[in-house]
């Protein structure tokens, strides 16, 4: 995930993949089993081997436990080796029904060549397809109905799968991974193969071709590595690479890689151990052992000089410079140090780049990241000047920057907020059994141990100034980079300098992975695999018990314990958010500049004096927007709370104000609507809204106003909103974590300061513009790679979470609210039109909507709007069908187990409690309407808010591509600018 600090990959696992194997010495049978051979074994030795049993060979081996001994950062596990080479690691952890699966490959886009990139990735998808005992769309839609959620992901150096259940559900799904990995080849087919192709191109131009600064990563890798380099291309790879890839390509790469001796099983959650390894015996160790996997070994890349690279964007509005330097791989000596460096430089409001410029308004963001990868690192910085600023110029203050860090040194508020920031982020990673498994699987693929996260934390906690400085003399210092400008259309002269560097192609060796003879071998079973395991008994999943109390000034306070990490968090709503500004539009987006300024310096802190404070407590406090409050969220580690709250006390009640912070805010909120203008997918949404509600309607203007809006807001009109809306009149606080009510009240003592006064708000009516037809609507996004699609209307139901608000998401499951839903598997997994399409009911306190939504492939876009239409008047008409009621019960009401793991999801279901004044028993009450919906009542629901003869159709992209096709569909197509005001009719 870019634009972080690789500090973040101890707590991430997405960047950290390397695997070691750990042998095992088990019997001759497994000797037969796993090394064959047994062409050199006397002939008697094949009798006796004959007669043991199957599961003999599949015997784990225990080869680590560990335990956690006071309180030492641990994550206990036990470690077991199949003799097939299959990595098993186990985590208990009994606190919450539900277990966590990941399986891990140690392969990623860096076992690709020249001419075959994309490849890792693309063969992700297809082991969702199905395996000789699951039918095809059968993966997703078995774990969904168990109540689970699952995905994959592929990075340069591992693909993984993983998902999470309730825990009687473990036996399903290690019966499901073993069966891909076991028993994937005879089920790919070539329309299962062109439908993903499809799919994967949909995802790259998504993720990619259609937003700003999307190939930023891909022209930065091909320029600083060499020619043929396993990371001089991106992980989507290229799209004629991916043309010219065929199925015998695909069954290469599964039979080189993806052997249980180049993977790891890690399963965490509510399990015994001991089940465990007898399940995972049953399923896994009957898989024949692949080919031997040897770990990557390259020459350090190294940069001479400067190179100087660039490529015009079409959907930017402001250039880009990025500067990478080359680093080190994951768990080097000196990535902490590198990480403590890149925060100093590029993090916060603290940073040098932050104060050099962005508080001087010369960018509207500059920072810093330290990327480690197995291979080697990537040490950037990223600016996006404010217009009329060239890059060349950007670059004379980056360098400027590096070198006022030489003379500035470290001090030690560096060392201690960054060590602290880094123990807290690690400790908050382990609020979920995801977060722990994804760290033992990430430490055992890339170290050959999962006991790595304590030694890590110590390496952080270890930094000295001189290791910063160190780094910074031997990685950065006089050292060459890739300088990319990536400059908008019509900006050519604004590149930093002129390109100077052209890749080399000679001398390239294409490597040799080993593909050639290799055969299919199946797993001999002494059981049915084809039979489905059956769940286990359904856990006991418990409502978090929460409490209630009244403070002396009617402030609302709601809480529930969770002592599993030493964390507290905290959810402040004072009334006011958006509905503050209903009374004058030309205003609106002023709440959301308030919260802004309420970030910045307050009477005894400047902004930079409160981030220090926070980041040395490893806490933080962020402030934002809603309809109809402000928020004030904290998150603190326990022993630091009181520290936290005596800042937050400083930001809520003593805020400054002052000018150049105000000019500061907006010219950023200003140039961020502004660029906002270049996405498709933002300006989808904003004119759906707006068609929706009508220009006249709060509703239909974005969170942060129009660059219109904006101009007209004073620092006055911030001062006065503060007056008026920080009030404690209908203050509503959460509390979650490893605190008591009689701890935390005591410290809620500062909310007695807010003024008691009234807060009245105004009414926004609910409905929508009446919508006679349904119409196309079009903007023009000249060349988009895709369409994004927005098809619904207002159905102005607010929330309700027992009313027919509820029965409509029910009702909307089966047609566009999960991965097996109508529409998704029609316009992704049988045409390959789309990465995905979803529909679904919105609804706040005070309206609503139904809508579709979805990037559609560009030329596919008139067949696409067909289907979608075809699918909304069959649900119209025939209505649901009884086994999708059936699949959306059991899939929605297993799921509550899974709803109440971290102290994320608590604060979330009591915050709701609190803000709707929901009953005790809603949860109890939902489940009771999911178990006697009937068809007549989702058939009702459908008749009255789904008619495909009057939704408004939005549709954002390439006029000249996609016009024709639409036309011959016989709607209506108006033609609006990307702020949705009419043009033409077409």
């Amino acid at each position: 995930m870019p634009g972080d600090s690789a500090k973040k990959n101890l707590i991430l696992g997405e960047n950290i993949d390397e695997k070691v194997f750990s042998k095992s010495y088990l019997i001759d049978c497994e000797l037969f089993f796993n090394k064959n051979v047994y062409m050199r074994k006397p002939l008697i030795l094949l009798s006796i081997v004959a007669f043991c049993p199957a599961i003999l060979f599949a015997q784990a081996k225990l080869v680590e436990k560990v335990t956690k001994k006071g309180d030492e950062i641990v994550i206990p596990y036990e470690k077991y080796v199949l003799p097939n080479g299959l990595t098993l690691v186990v985590h208990e952890d009994h606190s919450d029904p539900v277990v966590h699966v990941d399986v891990t490959y140690h392969v990623g886009s860096a076992r690709e060549e020249i001419g075959k990139s994309g490849f890792a990735h693309f063969f992700e998808h297809m082991m969702f397809q199905g395996s000789d005992n699951v039918a095809d769309e059968q993966h997703f839609k078995l774990i969904t109905e168990s109540g689970g959620t699952l995905n994959g992901s592929t990075n340069r150096d591992r693909t993984n799968y993983y998902e999470t259940v309730p825990s009687n559900q473990l036996e399903k799904m290690l019966w499901l991974e073993a069966d891909r990995m076991g028993f994937l080849l005879d089920a790919v087919t070539q329309k299962k193969f062109e439908v993903q192709r499809s799919t994967v191109k949909n995802e790259r131009g998504q993720n990619y071709d259609n937003r700003p600064y999307g190939l930023a990563g891909e022209v930065t890798s091909k320029t600083l590595y060499p020619y043929g380099h396993p990371y001089s291309w991106m992980t989507i790879g290229y799209i004629e690479d991916l043309n010219r890839s065929n199925v015998n390509d695909l069954k290469n790469f599964f039979l080189r890689w993806y052997g249980p001796n180049n993977a790891t099983l890690t399963i965490g959650g509510d399990v015994a151990a001991k089940d465990v390894v007898k399940m995972v015996e049953k399923y896994f160790g009957p898989i024949p052992a692949g080919p031997k996997v040897t770990p990557t070994k390259l020459d350090p890349v190294k940069i001479a000089k400067d190179r100087y690279t660039s490529y015009i964007d079409n959907y930017a509005r402001t250039p880009l410079l990025q500067m990478t330097f080359v680093s080190v791989p994951n768990f080097h000596p000196d990535g902490p140090a590198l990480d403590c460096l890149a925060e100093i430089l590029g993090q916060g409001r603290n940073s040098i780049l932050y104060k050099n410029m962005v508080k001087t308004q010369l960018a509207r963001q500059a920072s810093s990241f330290n990327q480690q990868t197995e291979l080697t690192g990537e040490f950037s910085i990223r600016v996006i000047p404010f217009p009329g600023k060239s890059l060349a110029d950007m670059e004379k203050v980056v360098r400027q920057s590096i070198a006022e860090f030489e003379t500035r040194g470290i001090t030690d508020d560096d060392l201690e907020k960054f060590k602290n920031s880094v123990e807290a982020q690690l400790i908050n990673s382990l609020a979920s059994v995801n977060g722990k498994v994804n760290q033992l699987a990430a430490y055992q693929t890339f170290t050959g141990t999962p006991n790595k996260i304590g030694k890590e934390l110590e390496m952080y906690r270890k930094v000295t100034k001189a290791d910063v400085m160190r780094v910074y003399n031997q990685y950065i210092k006089g050292k060459g980079a890739v300088i990319l400008s990536v400059l908008p259309k019509g900006q050519e002269n604004m590149r930093a300098a002129a390109d100077n560097y052209t890749v080399d192609t000679t001398g390239y060796k294409k490597p040799d992975y080993g593909y050639a003879g290799l055969k299919y071998s199946k797993p001999k079973d002494n059981f049915n695999r084809k039979a489905v395991p059956p769940s286990g008994p359904n856990p006991v999943v418990n409502v978090p018990p929460y409490w209630k109390k009244t403070l002396a000034n009617n402030v609302q306070v709601i809480g529930a314990e969770n002592n599993e990490i030493p964390v507290v968090t905290l959810r402040i709503a004072l009334k006011g958010g958006r509905l503050a500004e209903a009374t004058d539009l030309t205003k609106a987006g002023l709440a959301n500049l308030f919260t802004g300024m309420m970030e910045e310096d307050t009477k005894n802190f400047t902004s930079e004096q409160m981030s220090i404070e926070l980041d040395k407590l490893g806490s933080s406090i962020d402030i934002s927007t809603s309809d109809d409050a402000t928020i004030f969220s904290v998150q603190s580690l326990k022993k630091n709370l009181a520290k936290t709250l005596q800042l937050l006390e400083e930001r809520m009640l003593r805020p400054l104000f002052n000018e150049d912070d105000f000019n500061r805010n907006k010219n950023q909120l200003t140039e961020s609507i502004r660029n906002a203008k270049s996405q498709p997918a933002l300006i989808a949404s904003q004119v759906y809204n707006k068609i929706n509600f009508g220009p006249s309607s709060l509703w239909s203007y974005p969170v942060q106003g129009t660059m219109e809006t904006v101009k007209n807001i004073t620092l006055d009109d911030v001062k006065n909103y503060y007056s008026n809306y920080i009030s404690s009149a209908d203050a509503r606080v959460v509390i979650v974590g490893d605190i008591k009510e009689n701890e935390i009240l005591p410290q809620l003592a500062f909310l007695n300061k807010l003024p008691n006064k009234p807060v009245t708000l105004p009414t926004v009516p609910a409905k929508g513009i009446d919508v006679a037809k349904t119409k196309v609507y079009l903007v023009d996004v000249p060349n988009a790679a895709q369409t994004e699609f927005r098809v619904g209307y207002v159905t102005a139901t607010p929330y309700d979470a027992t009313g027919e608000y509820y029965r409509s998401y029910l009702t909307n499951y089966p047609l566009g609210g999960g991965f097996n839903s109508r529409l998704n598997l029609n316009l992704r997994e049988d045409k390959g039109w789309t990465y995905g399409a979803r529909s679904g009911f919105d609804a706040t306190k005070y309206t609503g909507t139904f809508s579709f939504s979805s990037g559609i492939r560009a030329n596919a876009t008139d067949s696409a709007l067909s289907e979608v239409m075809r699918e909304l008047k069959e649900y119209a008409t025939t209505g649901v069908k009884p086994e999708e009621i059936s699949f959306m019960v059991n899939s929605i009401g297993q799921s509550d187990a899974r709803n109440y793991e971290t102290g994320f999801q608590k604060a979330t279901f009591i915050s709701r409690i609190l803000e709707y004044n929901l009953p005790a028993d809603f949860v109890k009450q939902q489940s009771e309407i999911r178990k006697t919906i009937t068809k007549n009542d989702m058939d009702a629901i459908i008749k009255k808010y789904l008619n495909p003869d009057k939704m408004n159709i939005v549709l954002v992209g390439d006029k000249k591509t996609i016009l024709p096709g639409i036309q011959k569909l016989g709607y209506e197509v108006v033609e609006l600018d990307s702020d949705g005001n009419a043009s033409r009719q077409l």
